[in-house]
């Protein structure tokens, strides 16, 4: 099984892993009142993020910048899709917000670039 944005296998050229964000509630201190007082609120329930952490693996420098373009291009279409990760579980209605390149480009027999992409469900 491979992992999928919208059907596209953005990330299946090296290993990556999926981790979901934070889960819960937002509770901040009152306030509202002009005492200080140890009362709390709770302002809402978190949006589901989801991210995918890995490197992007290609036998050449133009076959890495093929599969960045790739990634890039599915960030900027800013499309509505499912993300299904290597064990077939679906996160519905997600939207590719960012991706971190790492800093370093490693070269050997193949080339690698580390990267962490964030996937948002946004609650309208």
């Amino acid at each position: 099984m491979s992992s999928s944005f919208n059907g596209d296998d953005l990330f299946g050229s090296g290993p990556h892993r999926f981790r979901v964000g934070r889960q819960g509630y937002l509770v901040l201190p009152d306030d509202s009142a002009s005492v200080p007082t140890t009362r709390n609120v709770v302002y809402g329930i978190f949006e589901l993020q989801v991210f995918v952490v890995g490197r992007l693996v290609a036998a050449s420098e133009s076959g890495l910048w093929t599969l960045r373009d790739a990634v890039q291009a599915s960030l900027d279409a800013f499309l509505i899709g499912d993300l299904v990760d290597l064990h077939g579980r679906t996160w519905a209605e997600m939207v590719f917000t960012r991706v971190e390149w790492g800093e370093q480009v490693d070269r050997g027999r193949t080339v690698s670039v580390p990267y962490e992409a964030r996937f948002h469900r946004f609650d309208l």
